[in-house]
């Protein structure tokens, strides 16, 4: 899109050395008088929040030193536990970083039973170097790929997750039936949507439009676009957090997982990208007819179709996640693009040529959001650069079968990931050896567990 909107959060896209000061906090007490404590933390792979809850009288240290954390958080299987990948945990002794606090990420955490505050940290070295296996630092290595090329991503963020009961019962909190879009529904689970939305607020998180999704329980909370990439997937980060510990507080339970369960939809993330030249000017603009697609547009599909094989283990990180994978349920399972087709990959959404736009279909809403917005990034940025073609839109149903050259088995899409010839350029070789081998090793562990798909992940 081309209108630029900022997040109303004060996050930055900078990572590194500490931006907060210690007055920032002494700032928020004298406004949070009865604050009893701070959590402090990291958004790690799996989107787990690890850190430490600090009393009030000894949280000043985490703004003028930093906290002290293992770069192996950074490369836990989804269940918290520590496979040793590339050599990292056991064998190299597990050695700390610094976690230091992102500017403006300081807020209450409204949802508690005693009065709190929290704020997201990013890891770095002594010196503020950014630390290499932080999905965080991931993104704004892709990021400055764009700066060399003097444009700036426009992004958005669309999650649909399950609203449980708490036992997690058959039926989802408040529902009974599937209605898409049904407003009875968006009004059954009204008072814990408007407290989402209310604590995303205090927090800094701008959140858009409310819609019951294709399961009972199912809904989808709609980001904003915005032209400041890394900050959005922080927001990400932080929606996610707010949705799960206002279900808690509710008595339910919220679930992020791709597909809890096997007869009912799977959620999606899914990502809007556009791209503003040095004038501000949407490079994928074609004009008022809403099928026209100008160059810029087509190589950004193309590189985004090339890489996709290479970029399944980070859109669909878990083992759960492959049993969204199926024909003829608005799934993508095959490298397409269309025009207004919920079938595709990639869709190009009906809108003004201003505002014309990629919709990234594949991701599930159990993905790092971190990690596959880079993969989006690099796959538009090797597009652009390579001038790659993507071939004839599809027309029709193109998710009528699953398409071979995609790898929708766990094993398949981590080797084609950790030797991805291209997604390494961007990512990084080593960092792609280390997730994938984290997520294999996972997936062993899995397999010998003898463990169900929904109980491995929620």
């Amino acid at each position: 899109m081309s209108k630029k909107t900022k997040p109303k959060t004060k996050t930055r896209t900078k990572t590194g050395k500490a931006k907060t000061p210690k007055r920032e906090w002494d700032a928020y007490l004298r406004r949070h008088p009865g604050t009893r404590y701070l959590d402090a933390f990291v958004c790690d792979l799996s989107c787990v929040m690890r850190g430490k809850r600090f009393p009030v009288h000894a949280a000043g240290k985490v703004f003028e030193g930093g906290m002290m954390l293992p770069g192996s958080s950074f490369l836990l299987s989804a269940s918290g536990e520590s496979h040793d990948p590339e050599g990292m945990g056991f064998s190299d002794g597990d050695p700390d970083e610094v976690a230091r606090p992102i500017e403006g990420a300081l807020a209450p955490a409204p949802w508690a039973r005693e009065p709190g505050a929290q704020v997201m940290l990013t890891l770095g070295g002594l010196d503020g170097a950014p630390y290499y296996f932080e999905p965080r630092n991931v993104l704004a290595r892709v990021l400055a790929r764009f700066a060399e090329l003097r444009l700036r991503p426009v992004v958005a963020f669309e999650l649909e997750f399950y609203l449980l009961d708490a036992a997690q019962g058959a039926a989802g909190a408040g529902a009974r039936e599937t209605q898409v879009y049904s407003i009875d529904q968006v009004e059954e689970c009204a008072a814990y949507l408007h407290e989402v939305m209310e604590t995303c607020a205090r927090q800094g998180v701008a959140t858009g439009a409310i819609s019951a999704e294709y399961a009972p329980g199912q809904f989808e909370i709609n980001l904003p676009h915005t032209d400041a990439p890394l900050a959005a997937a922080d927001q990400c980060a932080l929606f996610r957090r707010a949705v799960q510990c206002v279900a808690r507080k509710h008595g339910m339970r919220a679930t992020f997982m791709a597909k809890p369960r096997a007869d009912s939809s799977g959620s999606g993330l899914h990502l809007h990208i556009s791209m503003l030249d040095k004038r501000g000017r949407n490079i994928f603009d074609g004009g008022k007819d809403p099928r026209s697609a100008p160059a810029p547009l087509l190589h950004a599909l193309g590189g985004l179709l090339k890489l996709l094989p290479e970029s399944m283990a980070v859109l669909a990180p878990n083992i759960n996640s492959y049993r969204r994978f199926r024909p003829d349920i608005y799934v993508p399972v095959s490298p397409s693009w269309g025009f207004e087709n919920r079938s595709v990959a990639l869709r190009i959404p009906k809108s003004a040529g201003a505002s014309r736009r990629i919709e990234h279909r594949v991701a599930g809403a159990d993905a790092n959001p971190y990690l596959a917005l880079a993969a989006l990034l690099a796959g538009i940025h090797h597009g652009l650069a390579e001038r790659i073609d993507p071939g004839e839109p599809a027309h029709g149903n193109a998710g009528a079968r699953l398409d071979p050259s995609l790898p929708f088995e766990p094993e398949a899409a981590f080797a084609a990931c950790r030797g991805a010839p291209v997604l390494s350029e961007y990512f990084g070789a080593r960092y792609l050896r280390a997730y994938a081998g984290c997520k294999l090793n996972e997936y062993r562990a899995f397999v010998k567990s003898g463990r169900g798909e929904t109980d491995w992940y929620l």
